[in-house]
């Protein structure tokens, strides 16, 4: 596969456009040991060996993120009038990666932001049954029988019932005394968890994505990301069938 050198240097985070093209001026970048001399020049990042500043490129074609959504902002990759998830991220991802479904501008936690499309698509399926847990604060008792009524599917008002989800009600203590609950589904419908406390005779006040396929908010703060290990990236390809076509 070939691309552009300032192409790649951009998508592999060195800077810019115009920032990398300045670092080739500069005579910054090699190829294969000799300086490159024209931005548009083709490399193949699987043969070619490329330096920056003396460190080799390193060219990974899919990258994965996961991102501590603040709520207050809006799960898109461009807005006219609100701040969106991919403003904290460098202006050379903007671009190229996505987030993967969405999380109301009010509701806070795990977000995974990707470049590979096939993953986001199929962790999204209904289809693969990638859990997705949140904690939901809302304005009176969750009944104990909507329990079971999440596991047998709600009707929330569209064509089908939502996909059996699991319920946990959490207690009330002195220092926890809000009406609260845990709420595990493997799809992502509009709005999805806030018409399934609706259903119940809910109203959701607060609402915090707490894990997604298994990934959690550990060592993360509000507006901060990591890159997803190998091993994470492994699982997700795992439960997304995309280990075996890719090997």
């Amino acid at each position: 596969m070939q691309i552009r050198l300032d192409k790649l240097l951009a998508d592999c985070g060195y800077g810019t456009r115009s920032e990398v093209k300045n670092k080739i001026r500069k005579k910054e970048v090699t190829i294969n040991g000799t300086i490159a001399v024209k931005p548009e020049q083709k490399v193949n990042p699987g043969t070619d060996s490329i330096c920056c500043g003396g460190k080799r490129l390193v060219y990974e074609p899919f990258s994965t993120f996961l991102f501590y959504k603040p709520a207050g902002c809006v799960t898109a990759r461009t807005d006219k009038k609100e701040k969106t998830v991919m403003d904290y991220f460098p202006d050379s991802m903007r671009k190229s990666h996505v987030p993967v479904g969405r999380l109301d501008k009010d509701t806070e936690g795990i977000l995974l932001i990707t470049n590979d499309g096939v993953l986001n698509h199929r962790l999204l399926s209904p289809s693969y049954h990638v859990d997705k847990t949140y904690y939901a604060i809302v304005d009176a008792p969750v009944p104990e029988e909507a329990a079971e009524y999440f596991l047998k599917g709600v009707d929330i008002g569209d064509e089908k019932p939502c996909l059996p989800a699991k319920l946990e009600i959490l207690p009330q203590t002195a220092e926890h005394s809000v009406y609260a609950a845990k709420l595990t589904i493997c799809e992502g419908r509009f709005h999805q968890v806030k018409r399934m406390f609706a259903a119940a005779g809910c109203k959701v006040l607060h609402l915090k994505r707490l894990t997604f396929a298994g990934l959690t908010l550990e060592g993360l703060e509000k507006g901060s990301y990591r890159k997803l290990t190998e091993e994470e990236v492994a699982d997700l390809m795992q439960m997304a069938s995309l280990k075996n076509e890719r090997d």
